[in-house]
């Protein structure tokens, strides 16, 4: 009879699915179904660019050049496991654009940084927003003024106008050149250039002889050219990054202004030159060693980064990479590399990173970065370049 109750009981508890111990009460089986992993945040970046208007040559590679490194960080995992998701705003190079649309991305968007803008005009417009709202602010324009004074949520990419100025007088120097005309545009970059000029030629031993402001939509250039050939000089300068730098070179051969040209970092565009034409073959710039990075030698320590970045856009895009694709590239890896330093996405964590980043090699030079120096590039970011047979080569060489 015990036998037979036994038996019993094992089949009912393998009917039921209950656990067996005897005849003893077993728990019900859970219908609780696995907890799905969520998902972590996005990283929200925005990008304040010129991408179409009179500063196109700048905003449109930049533009492209963040959405090709940002696709690329994602791919690979993103940031601390965080996907960016970048959030382009075209201003059309107006600085009452590049205003709304940081307030639209602090506001509205939240987002953790902006990259950009293109233009310096643009950038001093929303430094003080950026600043009050605590959001980073990654420039990708050059003026000095951006960084000095400092402020503790502003930082630019672009090499300094006052080393990019050493640069044009020392090769002058080298040139026998002491007297030279400045002519530069009415715009944020054009003013800060031609201060650190007026400023810097002195102790250069240059004398400039006369400086002469433009309007940065300016279709002709012949007026003022004429005025600086009256004044016996050695050498031009042209401090300007607006498509009229290209005029430059054409309107000296016309009114017979046979001296050479100096342009500023603002001439790395390969598109600038198309639109100069022959007259453009011989202009002199310095500028970061991406225009010329397949003859650096092997051992540069940014040769292979430079290389991978021009070869990717390049095949991507099938244009010639710029040294203005360049700083949105630099402005998002600086970005990332803060985030992986502070370990979290806090802005003002970040922030302080960013501050203590040292040897991040970048497009525009090896990027050392300080609480005193938000920019973070020194003298030898530089290479002195010209344009040979249409083509940007290295000067002297």
């Amino acid at each position: 009879m015990f036998k037979r109750i036994l038996n019993y009981c094992v089949v009912l508890a393998m009917v039921i699915g209950i656990g067996m111990n005897g005849c003893s009460k077993s728990k019900p089986v859970s219908t609780k179904q696995p907890t799905p992993v969520t998902p972590k945040e996005t990283i929200k970046v925005g990008a304040v660019l010129s991408i179409t208007g009179p500063a196109s040559f700048l905003g449109a590679p930049e533009s492209k050049t963040l959405e090709m490194f940002a696709d690329k960080i994602n791919q690979s995992g993103g940031v601390l496991g965080h996907k960016i998701e970048l959030i382009i705003k075209d201003t059309g190079g107006k600085p009452e654009n590049a205003v709304s649309m940081t307030k639209q991305l602090i506001d509205e968007n939240k987002v953790l940084a902006i990259l950009g803008p293109s233009t310096s005009g643009e950038t001093m417009a929303i430094k003080t927003i950026c600043q009050e709202g605590k959001t980073i602010l990654l420039s990708c324009a050059a003026a000095e003024d951006i960084v000095n004074p400092v402020a503790s949520f502003v930082f630019k990419t672009p090499q300094k106008d006052s080393d990019a100025a050493r640069w044009i007088f020392k090769t002058m120097k080298d040139k026998g050149i002491t007297k030279v005309g400045v002519i530069s545009s009415n715009d944020g970059f054009g003013m800060a250039g031609a201060k650190q000029l007026a400023a810097l030629a002195p102790d250069s031993g240059i004398t400039i002889a006369i400086s002469e402001v433009y309007d940065k939509q300016a279709t002709d250039l012949t007026d003022i050219l004429t005025k600086l050939k009256g004044k016996d000089i050695q050498a031009v300068i042209n401090w300007s990054i607006v498509p009229a730098q290209s005029l430059v070179a054409k309107n000296m051969k016309q009114v017979g202004l046979e001296v050479p040209l100096f342009q500023s970092h603002g001439f790395g565009n390969i598109k600038y030159v198309q639109a100069g034409g022959e007259a453009a073959n011989g202009t002199i710039f310095p500028a970061g060693r991406l225009l010329v990075a397949d003859v650096l030698p092997n051992n540069h320590p940014q040769k292979k980064l430079l290389l991978e970045y021009k070869n990717e856009y390049e095949e991507k895009y099938k244009e010639d990479v710029s040294t203005f694709g360049g700083h949105a590239y630099d402005a998002l890896l600086i970005l990332v590399e803060g985030i992986k330093k502070a370990k979290n996405t806090e802005p003002e964590a970040v922030r302080s990173a960013i501050e203590t980043l040292q040897g991040v090699v970048g497009t525009a030079g090896i990027f050392n970065l300080s609480a005193q120096d938000h920019n973070g590039l020194t003298l030898d970011a530089f290479e002195m370049l010209t344009v040979k047979d249409g083509k940007f080569a290295i000067y002297g060489k």
